[in-house]
């Protein structure tokens, strides 16, 4: 289970990702400084962190009566998750114009001090920062492809793989922009929508498809895939919502950024969804109008959000969701159940 996965398991995801990192810096050996001072940046992006979805991959593989000769192959597909969360967090960091992640400087902020030592204007430095993110971006999506791709699995496991990763990649993609649009305030979004949103941006790629792909590749039939994505999904919406949350109460540790980023951003999140419907709503309204001036400002549309109710019905909500998966995984084997319920537990304590 989540809880129970063994040090050394932990290490062969470690070491999976580890070696795809190391060939991406032997690749940009020879090919110039700038891409050899990427590589390293692109390492440090993609080191650290809990790696959950990696863990998510092994621990349905094992509760799914997986074989140790099969986890070389695992940690391969499991490492490709944990590359791919690493890209979307670099490009989200570009969408966002953020320059800092977790305290240090991100990919672009690492590039933006290379251009002023190369003499660049403040523009100059700007557009080398947004470059160097996307394309160490690229490269890690790139490498998490190609170790789903080379994995070895029968051929027609590794399809079924890679139909898992294109969903992963493609509904989180559609899920980002529609973020990005809602942000704009054009037009009154309904609840559905803005939770069709929450749940493309993170459900599928984090939890939805690593569940399925460690079932898979324990040799789970059908039946068992369809109910693991109904969980998986309810999870990852769960997950994104508590993320919305923190982007609006959670603490600088628990971002990685500025305490209430998302109503910085002025994002149209669930919560603020529900805050639409209360009766104090033209005071929050207000108050996130002006929230990016300053910590007094996110302090005050913290204060008028709690107070409208919508950060207590969105808690609500996601105990909803939670329970629902839950349900989902009723009828799976123990172990599998065992495994939904921890996850819903360690989201369930994410709430700020």
């Amino acid at each position: 289970m989540i809880d129970a996965l063994s040090p050394a398991v932990r290490a062969g995801i470690d070491d999976a990702v580890d070696g795809a990192l190391a060939r991406i810096r032997d690749r940009a050996r020879g090919l110039g400084e700038g891409f050899d001072v990427l590589a390293a940046a692109v390492t440090r992006a993609a080191s650290g962190g809990k790696r959950f979805r990696p863990a998510n991959v092994v621990a349905a593989y094992q509760a799914f009566d997986g074989r140790d000769e099969g986890l070389p192959a695992v940690y391969q597909v499991a490492a490709a998750f944990e590359l791919l969360h690493a890209a979307f967090v670099v490009h989200d960091d570009v969408i966002d114009h953020d320059l800092e992640r977790r305290g240090a400087p991100n990919i672009a902020g690492e590039f933006e001090v290379r251009g002023a030592a190369l003499g660049a204007d403040a523009t100059g430095r700007s557009d080398l920062g947004t470059a160097a993110a996307i394309l160490g971006g690229d490269l890690l999506l790139y490498e998490a492809t190609r170790l789903i791709a080379l994995a070895d699995v029968p051929s027609t496991v590794r399809a079924s793989l890679m139909g898992l990763f294109d969903d992963a990649v493609t509904v989180s993609a559609a899920g980002e922009l529609a973020d990005v649009e809602n942000a704009l305030g054009a037009g009154d979004l309904g609840a559905d929508d803005v939770l069709t949103t929450a749940h493309d941006k993170t459900a599928v790629y984090s939890f939805d498809a690593p569940l399925r792909a460690g079932a898979m590749l324990a040799g789970a039939d059908d039946a068992v895939l369809t109910a693991l994505s109904v969980s998986g999904g309810r999870l990852g919406l769960a997950f994104q919502l508590v993320d919305d949350l923190i982007g609006a109460f959670g603490t600088t540790v628990q971002t990685g950024r500025d305490v209430g980023v998302d109503l910085r951003a002025a994002k149209r999140t669930p919560l603020i969804s529900l805050a639409r419907q209360s009766p104090t709503w033209d005071a929050v309204s207000e108050a996130l109008a002006v929230a990016h001036t300053g910590p007094v400002a996110v302090l005050q549309a913290q204060r008028v959000l709690d107070a409208s109710g919508a950060r207590e019905r969105l808690a609500t909500l996601i105990a909803g969701t939670l329970d629902a998966a839950r349900t989902a995984a009723s009828d799976l084997p123990e172990p599998a159940h065992r495994l939904i319920d921890q996850l819903a537990v360690r989201i369930g304590e994410r709430i700020p």
